[in-house]
């Protein structure tokens, strides 16, 4: 009942906010031509069409840092305003999933008014069946019981994949970012590496700090717990942290001395660097599964 309420006032919301459909010049343009035009909340497959806010747009592509050197894939594109953002203001190339023939047409044609068809595309297709593992940036106003659906198969996307959501959340997979624009929430990702297990880690302490020993990581989706045993004891990671393939923790090693400790995870393998919390040389570590 609580999804119910908000999805509706989200929508209703949205609906008021008649100028950010009119500032795209669309509505007005559409119906002098005669082509295709889109009535807010109507029926989709899966959804109603309620268009985001320009505004909000923009902040969404921002939260996910989108460069010119990403793949964006807007899920349920609608009339296309995301997916030549992307392109227009942040050089990125972009496609559009849209289940709409129509939509997927006057996506097109304002992407070719915009000048950024190049770059950007829209494609006729059901979201669930979509490859999505070209994607780097991942947009979406979809549902929570849609969302809940296609977690599986965005938290099976390459580590680092950001993902942000127009007003709605993933349950129980808790965002990186949550951030207010008029009233309207905005929910980042991002798609964590997969590091729950036992890991042989070589630190090149030295000193008495010990330098093999066994990192040990349970994982909840980007959220880590774990401790780091040498032969005589096992210390526990302090403020563990994940970030797509970014790793992060602190540990107090055999001989006291607290270490920082960055690095990346590849696969089965990690590598980084590490500091001594008291100052000194920065050393290398690695890991194997």
């Amino acid at each position: 009942m609580n999804a119910v309420r908000l999805w509706m006032g989200t929508v209703l919301f949205a609906v008021t906010l008649g100028a950010t459909f009119a500032n795209h010049g669309q509505a007005g343009e559409a119906a002098k031509s005669g082509e295709y035009e889109p009535k807010v909340w109507q029926a989709g497959k899966d959804v109603v069409w309620v268009p985001t806010p320009d505004e909000l747009v923009e902040r969404m592509l921002r939260m996910a840092e989108t460069t010119a050197n990403d793949y964006v894939m807007d899920l349920g594109s609608g009339d296309g305003r995301t997916v030549i953002a992307a392109v227009k203001k942040f050089g990125a190339t972009a496609t559009g999933i849209e289940y709409n023939p129509e939509m997927v047409t006057l996506s097109q044609r304002s992407a070719q008014r915009e000048g950024v068809s190049a770059k950007a595309t829209f494609m006729k297709a059901d979201l669930f069946e979509t490859d999505l593992s070209k994607a780097t940036v991942i947009t979406m106003y979809l549902l929570p019981t849609i969302n809940a659906r296609l977690k599986p198969k965005i938290l099976g996307l390459k580590p680092g994949t950001r993902v942000v959501s127009h007003a709605f959340d993933m349950e129980d997979w808790g965002p990186d970012e949550k951030t207010t624009v008029g009233g309207v929430h905005a929910f980042l990702w991002i798609v964590p590496a997969r590091v729950a297990g036992q890991w042989r880690i070589s630190l090149g302490l030295g000193g008495g700090g010990g330098n093999e020993a066994e990192l040990s990581l349970t994982q909840r989706y980007q959220m880590l717990e774990g401790d780091i045993r040498f032969p005589r004891m096992t210390a526990g990671l302090r403020e563990p942290r994940l970030s797509g393939e970014r790793i992060s923790f602190t540990f107090m090693d055999p001989a006291g001395k607290l270490h920082h400790a960055t690095g990346r995870v590849n696969a089965d393998r990690m590598q980084g660097t590490m500091r001594a919390a008291s100052g000194g040389a920065e050393v290398k570590w690695a890991a194997r599964r």
